[in-house]
């Protein structure tokens, strides 16, 4: 039996006094043959575990026995603050110690946590969501960990080639893993993770830098990418609503860039700014969001789109009866 098992086997049995051996086998990844033949090895060993038959029956602890082995371990304490995020955790191949550390913290404050598990939950459906994770992400993830260099195959646009990277940190965006890591030119850059062909982390570390802050270049980086992808520009007037509205309506860099070249209100309260769009046709898809709070001027193309738009709306809506 291996001992971070048994522990844990030892530690769930503590926190939550009885549980079956269907519960530890999902609990502990392992099937129910193995729990029982585990609760065997630790009876043997002394510790006081016996079984309770009948409904609501299973196995538990001799009331008042707690064990002591509630030290928490580096990597443990490292994931604790991720706990609340199952799947990304499971995806860097980090379950283990994050179920370790909830279970020592559950050892040690008694029923505080079920407390808490009943008064909050962390659901982020936007970002992480039911994707395949790449099959080197828990390779990359423990270089990350352990301050190990990488040494990959990364599939870029200018072909694959073969990387040593000093990779400073995980970023789940939108479904999509990214890794911060500093390539031989000696600048951090962004790597998509599902584009390493091979992935390796060997036994030589590299010294980390300790004032570069993951979130802050991670902003940076988006931003950056953001504006690289506006390529094309139209100049457009935008009523008071719209300018209130602008960053939830529009790409947020895209936005703020606009915005920072209004001019003064005119006599109706608008204003004009130049935006910056990917390409004319997501310019017109996300301008349509607008409706009439704005208004094109140039491109002329852009402005002729807008305005066949506005009159298929205008004759939707038309002296004709709603047919709810």
């Amino acid at each position: 039996m291996r001992a971070s098992r048994a522990i844990a086997l030892l530690l769930l049995l503590q926190a939550r006094r009885t549980m079956t051996a269907t519960e530890l086998a999902a609990e502990l990844e392992v099937s129910e043959r193995t729990v029982q033949r585990d609760v065997a090895a630790l009876i043997e060993a002394g510790v006081p575990v016996y079984a309770e038959r009948g409904r609501g029956g299973g196995y538990r602890l001799v009331d008042g026995y707690r064990t002591r082995l509630t030290g928490l371990e580096r990597a443990e304490a490292e994931v604790l603050h991720l706990a609340g995020l199952p799947g990304p955790l499971r995806d860097m191949g980090l379950a283990g110690h994050a179920l370790a550390a909830r279970l020592k913290v559950a050892a040690a404050l008694g029923d505080a946590p079920a407390a808490a598990t009943r008064r909050f939950h962390l659901d982020a459906p936007a970002w992480f969501r039911d994707a395949e994770p790449p099959p080197l992400l828990a390779e990359v993830s423990r270089a990350v960990w352990e301050d190990r260099i990488l040494r990959a195959r990364y599939a870029a646009r200018a072909g694959t080639r073969e990387r040593r990277l000093e990779p400073y940190g995980l970023v789940l965006k939108a479904g999509q893993w990214y890794v911060a890591a500093r390539g031989p030119s000696g600048r951090v850059g962004s790597y998509r993770v599902d584009r390493f062909e091979t992935a390796e982390a060997g036994d030589e570390r590299f010294e980390r830098d300790p004032e570069f802050d993951l979130a802050g270049y991670w902003a940076a980086a988006a931003r950056e990418f953001a504006r690289s992808v506006l390529r094309e520009r139209a100049v457009v007037r935008l009523s008071p609503l719209a300018v209130a509205n602008l960053a939830v309506l529009l790409e947020p860099t895209a936005a703020s860039d606009a915005l920072a070249t209004a001019g003064p209100p005119d006599t109706d309260g608008w204003v004009t700014v130049t935006l910056p769009v990917e390409s004319w046709d997501i310019g017109y898809l996300e301008l349509l969001r607008l409706g009439p709070e704005a208004e094109v001027l140039q491109p002329p193309e852009l402005r002729a789109r807008l305005t066949e738009a506005t009159r298929r709306a205008a004759a939707l809506y038309a002296d004709r009866p709603s047919r709810s």
